[in-house]
Formats: structure tokens, C-alpha cells, sequence
């Protein structure tokens, strides 16, 4: 039956669904390249899913009242872009064509804003697991925020995912499902295709002694299973009773067998990652009742089937007819729920931003924390939390509750999960509605959740990766948690902005950016320790930070410097006072802040070149970790003072004083620097 219940021709169905398959087969033969078996397995699960449960439309796919779907494992997205073409999506029979090509909207993985209907960058095993966690915490969030008890209300959607054995294998997967059973999130179904097969081969090997439906029972979810993945009515019967569950996510374990029904490949580790070949793509269509010579075939009556547009319309219709009555019932939230959606804080943000008096010795965690409480009435939908360090990130809003089960508040306790975290976060910020949404830990952790800050670049999402205790100068706890090589990872990273600022100001303008940008991630690194807040009155204006590098300090005199001091975070303040000792002993150095190597490189020759002049060769770069990279900025004739090893564990200050980040030492660097260049 459809989703309205009305009865349809059981051929036509049967019809469509093999031709998912079909175009699957044909899509990845042609490309020589791909995975066609776990495609053809779940042909009837994603028919099923979109024809009768995905509330969507077609023409309008960034609609919000839409359902999210979310294919976990994205290796099959093939499955995706057949139900998208077939539905009426903005996805042609020549784009499957060109399925993994140079330049086409069909690559071999899921790509948010590369094709109309994928909502979430998938690939790496269990990430869009966490992506469909955070939808559908932003979901609950938004619904409990702008819905009305017995009133119209603008959100009333699902999250709908499927997984795979490797999504499930990967432990992000088991962290953000855990933090899903654990809050309650009831419009969440994970559909599970157990087809015990992965590329090295059965599940026999290496994921057989678990039992994957009292684990997600034991977590919190409303657990199902599906015997049979042919089985149309179980899998609708199924499906409804996920939909119907509200208080707990629901899991559906579903058997199914892999390139089903190829009849030498089903069954195969080899489907799961290659294609079929030709022969045996001609005996499968054989199988299925298809011409063996036709290649990306499809029949009107599949395409008057399972086209969606009609009936989407419809349905965005209706939801806009009750959006609308919600909005003249609260201009004020429809302002702030337009705003949100834009990605835009409320207005005088911007103004309300906290400054920090001179000589005030303050860390930068700290700082942040003042910023977030200034900004806490202008981004009201601003959401997030740290992996139990809350009271060291000081990354929360007070007074802005606890996301718990039975209220949404804003700060969310994700536990010990960082990588988790880091997925859920992505998701919310995916769902959109929610700005600017952040995760928090120690910046050595950021080793645990890598992948999911990857991904947030990789897909241009807006979310803050606030990250403190972010260098050797935190002390005691020793190298575990000392980070050095750190800020070059994460530099690494295209399209990552890494922000390490000098002080409280700095600081403020670090989450006026991070708010400020809406296509891409900012990481933000953060002191553990005290550094005194600069005298603006006698350094440039903190709002440097946002061209990435500015000159801080100039000695007297006319002409270019002996030399140039570069240093971010914490160490500004000592290279600021080395420069001075510098100037009373006849040197010019001038100091350069380079809190963002990132937005440096943004801005045009003139500008840098003025920061960083050619005629001047005899630059020094400071930082407490890894000198790798710096060598861009300092030149052949340049030098780092940095950190290439690991610290040690004893007080911040001796150890920094042990590594060479005093006053003392950067001058004397400088004085030999020069004399090298002389």
C-alpha cells in the first residue's frame, strides 16, 4: 500500500524496485568502480522508505518541515541517487551515468551541497550515524522551542538513516547512540541492513559475537527486527512501528543478502566493493525479468510510481498552511526562527560583545566563557556542549538548562564521547535552524574526534570546535595531555580555520568570527592559564584578528624593522616584551599576533606583504608546539622557536620556562637570528 493507504499494482512495485537495482548494477559497472551489492540488497528498504514514510518534496529539498534521511553507509549511495532520480529529484538518468566521474553530481559518497537531496557528507563508517543523532537533537530542540502545546507548530519531522555492519563496527557510532537512548530522541529510526558481509568477508570473522538488538535495547532504543528484507509488509509494518515511538530512537535490524538476487554474486564479499561484471550484471537482469542489452532503463509506469513531486507539494502545502498560522500567532519567534535559519544572531550582537580591561590577567577559556554569557540572548538557538569537561572548557550557558529527556536545554552533557560529539554536532548544524552549534574538550583530544572535525570542513559546516588547555602550559598533567603537534594538524585540515588567540579581546573577536562565518568550521584554541590582557592603548586594536595577522607592536623609528617577532596565543605577551627589551638595547623588532594562519593567507598580497614586508628576512616565529609549516611565514632565512617533542609534566610555568618561552629566551633567539642573517 502507499503511504495514505490506498492499494497499488504489486508489479509495478515489484518493477520498481528491481529497477533501483538495475540502475545500481548498470551505475557501477559503467564506472568500473563502486558498491553495488549492499545497493541491490536494499532496494525494497529504500523504496519502502521513500514511497511510503520520507515526507519530502522534491522541488523544494532544503524545505525544513522535510523528513532528513541520512544513508550512514555511504558506500551504497548509489541506492541514494537511484530513489532521488526515480522520485523527482533534480538528479537525471545522464548524471547516474556519470556515477563517480570528474566534475558530476553523482561521487562515490554522499556529498552535502554537491547533489539536491543529500543532506549529510557520509562515507567513513558511523559518522552519519551521529549526523541522524544530532538531527534529531536539533529537532527536539527546535520543537520544544518554537512548537505550542495544543497550537500550530513549524516542526513535526522524523530522522530516518540506515546503517551498515562497518557503521556499527566503528565505535562513533556506539557513542552517539548511546547519548540518543540516553536523551530520549523518539523522532529517530536507524535502519540496520545485516547483510553480514564486509570486505574481507563474512561477519563471521571479526563481528559475530554481538547482539546488536539487546545492545541498542540496552542503550534506551525501541528495537525491531525484520527477517526478511524482501518482506514488503514486514518491513512497512516495521517502519510504522518506529514511527509511532516516540519517547526512545528506533533501531530496525533487517536481514538481508547482499547483490540479491545476482545469482553467482549474492552472498559475495566481492559485491560488496566492485562491480558486478558484465556477465554477471546480464544474468541478474535476466533474473529480474529485464532486457540484458538495455543499460539505465527505466519504464513510465516506475517513474509515474514513484514520483513524489505531486504529492510532496502537497504536504509542503499543508505544513505551510500550519507555519503560517504559527507565525501570525508569534511574529516575534517567526523573526527569530528566520533569523536562525539564515544563520544570522539576533540584532546588536555584535555590540553586545564583552571588553576586557588592560593588565587583567585572565585565560582565554575564561574570557570565552564571559563571551558566551554576552552572547547567550543573541543566539537563542544556539546549542552544544563538551565531552565532560564543562567545568574546565567553560563552555556553557548559564542558565541555559540541560538537554535532558524531558526538556531541551542548551547545554548538552555528551559525556565522555568526543568523536560522538563531534558527529552529533555536524548533524545539528546540517539540520539547520540551529546556529552555530559547538563541542568542547581539551584541544589534545582532538585527536578522538579528527574525523568528525574533518568531515565539518570537508561539508562547510558553520560549527565551533572550542577547544581549551592548548599547550604544555597547562601543566601538571604532563605529555598525555599536552598538546604540540596539535596546531599543525589541525591546519592541515582545508577549509578548518584554526583561531589561537593572545588574549581576552582577542578572544571576543575569535567568536565574533567563529559566528560570523557560515561556510565552513572554526576551531578555537584556548589557555588553560592566566595571560594578562594587553594594553590596547599601546598595541593595535584586537580586531586585527580578523584579517588572521596584524602588527601588534612597531618600535620608533623610520623604515623596516631589524626584524619580525610572529607569535600566537599566550606567547604574544612575552614576545611583546622581549621586542621591547629588544628596542631598549638598540633592536627593532616588530611584533606580528598570527592568531589564524588561515584568514592570513585570505587576505590579498598588499595586506600581507604590509604585515610581513619581503625586505625584511630576519623573522622569528614563536609558538609552543610542532615548528612544522611555520616555515611559510618565516622564510629560508627565518627561525621557530617551537616545541619538537613532547613536554613534561610539572607547573605550566616551569615547564614553559624549561622549553624556552620566557622573555629572556625569545630575545636571545632573536639576537642570534640576526646575527646568522648577517
Amino acid at each position: 500500500m502507499t503511504r495514505d493507504g490506498s492499494d497499488v499494482d504489486q508489479a509495478v512495485v515489484r518493477r520498481s524496485i528491481d529497477t533501483i537495482r538495475a540502475l545500481a548494477m548498470d551505475s557501477v559497472q559503467q564506472a568500473n568502480s563502486g558498491h553495488p551489492g549492499t545497493a541491490m540488497a536494499l532496494a525494497p528498504l529504500g523504496y519502502t522508505l521513500f514511497t511510503r514514510f520520507l515526507r519530502c518534496d522534491p522541488a523544494a529539498p532544503e524545505w525544513p518541515g522535510r523528513d532528513r534521511f541520512v544513508l550512514s553507509s555511504g558506500h551504497a549511495v548509489i541506492l541514494q541517487y537511484a530513489l532521488l532520480h526515480l522520485t523527482g529529484y533534480d538528479l537525471s538518468l545522464d548524471d547516474l551515468r556519470q556515477f563517480r566521474q570528474w566534475g558530476s553530481r553523482t561521487p562515490g559518497h554522499p556529498e552535502r551541497g554537491h547533489t539536491a537531496g543529500v543532506e549529510v557528507t557520509t562515507g567513513p563508517l558511523g559518522q552519519g550515524v551521529g549526523n541522524a543523532v544530532g538531527m534529531a537533537l536539533a529537532e527536539r530542540f527546535l520543537q520544544e522551542r518554537y512548537g505550542r502545546p495544543g497550537g500550530p507548530s513549524p516542526l513535526d519531522h522524523r530522522v530516518w538513516a540506515i546503517c551498515s555492519d562497518g557503521d556499527l563496527m566503528e565505535g562513533v557510532s556506539q557513542e552517539a547512540a548511546g547519548i540518543a537512548g540516553q536523551l530520549g530522541l523518539g523522532k529517530l529510526c536507524l535502519c540496520y541492513d545485516d547483510n553480514r558481509i564486509t570486505i574481507d568477508g563474512t561477519t563471521e570473522l571479526s563481528f559475530n559475537a554481538e547482539d546488536h538488538l539487546k545492545r541498542f535495547e540496552a542503550l534506551g532504543w525501541h528495537v525491531l527486527s525484520v527477517d526478511d528484507s524482501e518482506d514488503l509488509d514486514a518491513l512497512h509494518a516495521a517502519l510504522a512501528a518506529a514511527r509511532e515511538e516516540t519517547e526512545r530512537p528506533s533501531f530496525v535490524k533487517i536481514r538481508s543478502h547482499i547483490a540479491y538476487p545476482a545469482p553467482n554474486a549474492v552472498d559475495t564479499a566481492k559485491s560488496h566493493g566492485s562491480a558486478l561484471g558484465e556477465e554477471e550484471v546480464r544474468a541478474t537482469k535476466e533474473v529480474l525479468g529485464f532486457d540484458p542489452d538495455a543499460h539505465f532503463a527505466v519504464d513510465e509506469a516506475v517513474y509515474r510510481h514513484m514520483d513524489l513531486r505531486e504529492r510532496g507539494a502537497a504536504e509542503r502545502a499543508r505544513w505551510q498552511e500550519s507555519f503560517d498560522a504559527w507565525s501570525a500567532a508569534h511574529p516575534d519567534m517567526r523573526a527569530e526562527w528566520d533569523r536562525a535559519h539564515a544563520g544570522e544572531p539576533e540584532p546588536g550582537w555584535r555590540e553586545a560583545l564583552p571588553t576586557f580591561p588592560a593588565g587583567e590577567k585572565l585565560a582565554t577559556r575564561a574570557a570565552g566563557n564571559a563571551v558566551m554569557q554576552a552572547l547567550a540572548p543573541y543566539t537563542p538557538t544556539m546549542i552544544g556542549g563538551a565531552a565532560d569537561l564543562v567545568e574546565s572548557t567553560r563552555t556553557t550557558f548559564v542558565g541555559g538548562g540541560q538537554f535532558a529527556r524531558v526538556h531541551a536545554g542548551r547545554n548538552v552533557p555528551f559525556g565522555i564521547r568526543e568523536h560522538g560529539m563531534g558527529a552529533i554536532v555536524n548533524g545539528a548544524a546540517a539540520h539547520g535552524g540551529i546556529l552555530s552549534p559547538y563541542g568542547s574538550t581539551f584541544l589534545i583530544f582532538s585527536d578522538y574526534m579528527r574525523a568528525s572535525v574533518r568531515l565539518s570542513a570537508l561539508s562547510r559546516l558553520p560549527v565551533v570546535w572550542a577547544y581549551t588547555h592548548d599547550s604544555v602550559g597547562l601543566g601538571e598533567d604532563g605529555p598525555t595531555h599536552q598538546p604540540v603537534e596539535h596546531y599543525a594538524a589541525l591546519r592541515a585540515i582545508p577549509h578548518l580555520w584554526f583561531i589561537r588567540p593572545a588574549d581576552a579581546n582577542e578572544t571576543a573577536v575569535a567568536w565574533r568570527v567563529a559566528l560570523e562565518r557560515d561556510d565552513g568550521p572554526v576551531a578555537l584554541a584556548l589557555s588553560r592559564q592566566g595571560i594578562p590582557t594587553l594594553d590596547r592603548d599601546k598595541v593595535a586594536a584586537a580586531d586585527g584578528l580578523a584579517q588572521g595577522a596584524y602588527v601588534l607592536w612597531e618600535p620608533a623609528g623610520d623604515g623596516d624593522p631589524d626584524a619580525i617577532l610572529i607569535a600566537t596565543g599566550a606567547e604574544v605577551g612575552p614576545t611583546l616584551d622581549a621586542a621591547r627589551a629588544l628596542a631598549d638595547a638598540g633592536v627593532r623588532a616588530r611584533v606580528v599576533s598570527m592568531p589564524c594562519w588561515e584568514l592570513f593567507e585570505a587576505q590579498d598580497d598588499a595586506y600581507r606583504d604590509a604585515v610581513l614586508p619581503p625586505t625584511v628576512p630576519t623573522r622569528l616565529s614563536v609558538e609552543p608546539g610542532v615548528t612544522l609549516g611555520w616555515s611559510r611565514w618565516v622564510g629560508d632565512r627565518g627561525a621557530s622557536l617551537g616545541i619538537d617533542r613532547f613536554g613534561a609534566s610539572a607547573p605550566g610555568t616551569r615547564v614553559l620556562e624549561e622549553l624556552g618561552f620566557t622573555q629572556e629566551r625569545i630575545a636571545a633567539e632573536a639576537l642570534a637570528l640576526l646575527d646568522r642573517v648577517a
